[in-house]
């Protein structure tokens, strides 16, 4: 049967929404009876999160050649999943909340925000914040992989755009152009071509002129690169940091669960994870629990976190030299 504290640990994401919470802990639910010899048990608790995780991902009906450039799905992650600064998440709580009210504000002569920049090193929570979007605005996230849009089709980007921001009109949901950069850059540039400069001010008329009720969303990695004209088409812009201390410390103690023991010393793991990013602490979290359960253990040791955590910054070395 389960611990006590699992069972806890269940009841708390299931009343928080917390979808990924709750399929972490089920999980190691499975661990800990496959460990007691209830394999068949432990196989059907793991087949029902596999289900429950199977998240339908299909393509917008585009034209043909368009297959691919735009994906849609149904995301489940809530805001409580969310771990940011406290000026960042509230602004995001704004953009629900002006989102949810937005016929109230209209009855004022007002609009809520809907065109929002998203900038900060990869990993730092921005595909996720769109992600969290959708979930509380029960909308489909409808994702332009941006950096396909250049390279498949240059010499008629700003063609496949008009049709994208036609959809937009078209159909509810939250538009996340992502790799935004790819498009977004400095048009003085000298490394720039006249195609680019082309499709940027296609771009900037196109989400200038537009009237939908739809959030549209672009993400980049690197706010340098983009054009200073982007800057005024946006109703928000969000600068997304590493993590501070504050949310490195509930980053590992969210993700490890019930493999976060009462003495586990939390702020060693979280000095070591200082310089890492939300995604790059998410996975050292991760294979430390894998790393638990492959030794028949169901907790986290501190020595085996912070090895982790240290491939981890050994990694990013190794993509900067």
């Amino acid at each position: 049967m389960a611990t006590a504290e699992q069972i806890k640990a269940l009841i708390r994401s299931h009343l928080s929404e917390s979808h990924e919470q709750f399929f972490t802990v089920a999980l190691q639910v499975a661990a800990h009876e496959a460990r007691h010899g209830h394999s068949d048990l432990a196989h059907d608790i793991r087949q029902m999160v596999d289900n429950a995780r199977l998240r339908p991902t299909v393509i917008i009906k585009f034209p043909n050649d368009l297959e691919g450039l735009v994906i849609s799905e149904k995301p489940a992650i809530p805001l409580e999943a969310l771990v940011l600064s406290a000026d960042i998440k509230a602004r995001v709580e704004r953009i629900i909340l002006e989102f949810r009210q937005q016929n109230k504000l209209k009855s004022h002569g007002l609009n809520h925000r809907r065109k929002i920049l998203l900038t900060g090193a990869p990993g730092t929570g921005k595909t996720m914040t769109a992600e969290v979007l959708a979930t509380e605005l029960s909308l489909p996230l409808h994702t332009v992989q941006m950096d396909r849009l250049v390279t498949k089709f240059m010499g008629e980007t700003s063609a496949k755009l008009r049709q994208i921001f036609e959809r937009i009109r078209a159909v509810a949901g939250v538009y996340l152009f992502d790799e935004f950069d790819a498009i977004g850059g400095e048009r003085s540039l000298d490394n720039d071509v006249g195609e680019m400069r082309r499709v940027l001010t296609s771009f900037l008329q196109f989400i200038e002129n537009d009237t939908s009720d739809n959030l549209i969303i672009a993400a980049t990695n690197n706010l340098r690169l983009l054009d200073r004209a982007l800057f005024r088409r946006f109703d928000d812009v969000l600068h997304y940091d590493l993590p501070g201390e504050a949310e490195r410390s509930r980053l590992i103690t969210n993700l490890l669960g019930t493999f976060y023991g009462k003495q586990f010393p939390i702020a060693e793991a979280v000095a070591v994870a200082e310089g890492l990013s939300h995604a790059e602490i998410d996975r050292a979290c991760r294979d430390a629990m894998k790393l638990a359960i492959l030794n028949n253990k169901n907790y986290v040791t501190l020595a085996s976190l912070i090895e982790l955590l240290k491939e981890r910054h050994a990694a990013y070395q190794g993509r900067e030299e």
